[in-house]
């Protein structure tokens, strides 16, 4: 099938109180991965992208690479700009058949997330495409958006309300306390937050910072109406150091299908495990 919006997607995650994992993709074998993953879960997925993916093989590339693996698959995939704060990069996107991109203003006033935010969701919505935009900061590094955890600033339920009815965004990433990268204790996370903003916002909620939540924490997030969960640091990792087994164990190994085989495995298992915590197997059945 085409790729399609992740709207109807997050929409019926939420309604049916399940996530659907989000997996920050930087090369083929990783999207293939996931990809599989998907399968043989039957799980809906969402492809991600980060704005120096983009710059590094090209929005045209990855559509075309998430489009042919969209129409090989047999489960509803969405492929998704991440963390971008730039206008002209997510016109790009859109352009090459991304389906949802998220325009990150949250280092700006409230006013002026407004306003850019609401610029996205006018050309995206005419597109077909998804939009998310994020409320509050989350802490932590994402590709080269750095946000210090004493600037980390969780996201006001009251003004999740407002912000949602001036800019008629379809998905919003509230900064609850979790943060970007792998996390050196537990995470922090104000479920209390969470269940007064999804009590005020009917819309799916997103959960950033999705690499190393202890299981319970993200079942517990989920059943408040976080409806996405973004994965990348933690894949990333994972598919690093198969390929860094690989030549532990056999330096002078120069056949890139030697070390990149292992390495699709590994994020494919992972991805696996995070769709069964999340609570999408099996649910890819209701978009056939």
């Amino acid at each position: 099938m085409p790729l399609v919006s992740s709207t109807p997607l997050l929409e019926a995650a939420r309604a049916q109180g399940y996530g659907i994992g989000a997996f920050n993709v930087h090369t083929l074998e990783m999207l293939q991965a996931v990809v599989e993953a998907a399968e043989e879960t039957q799980s809906p997925l969402i492809l991600q992208s980060t704005v120096g993916t983009v710059k590094h093989l090209g929005a045209d590339y990855i559509a075309a690479a998430a489009q042919t693996a969209a129409a090989r698959a047999h489960v509803p995939i969405a492929l998704h700009l991440d963390h971008c704060t730039d206008f002209d990069t997510i016109i790009q996107c859109i352009r090459a058949g991304y389906t949802s991109v998220m325009i990150d203003a949250s280092m700006h006033s409230f006013e002026e997330n407004v306003i850019q935010t609401r610029r996205v969701v006018d050309i995206a919505r005419a597109a077909g495409v998804n939009v998310e935009a994020e409320l509050g900061k989350v802490g932590g590094v994402e590709d080269d958006i750095v946000v210090a955890e004493h600037e980390a600033l969780m996201a006001d339920p009251d003004e999740c309300v407002r912000f949602v009815e001036l800019t008629g965004v379809p998905t919003l990433a509230p900064a609850i306390g979790t943060a970007h990268g792998i996390y050196k204790g537990e995470p922090n996370i104000d479920f209390g937050r969470i269940e007064r903003i999804a009590g005020k916002v009917p819309l799916p909620l997103v959960l950033h910072g999705g690499s190393g939540i202890p299981e319970e924490q993200v079942k517990r997030c989920i059943s408040l109406g976080m409806a996405k969960m973004n994965i990348a640091t933690e894949i990333r990792i994972i598919f690093s150091n198969a390929i860094k087994k690989v030549f532990a164990e056999h330096p002078s190994e120069n056949d890139p299908r030697k070390y990149m085989i292992p390495a699709k495995q590994a994020v494919k298992e992972a991805a696996m495990d995070k769709m069964r915590m999340v609570g999408s197997i099996g649910k890819a059945k209701e978009w056939k």
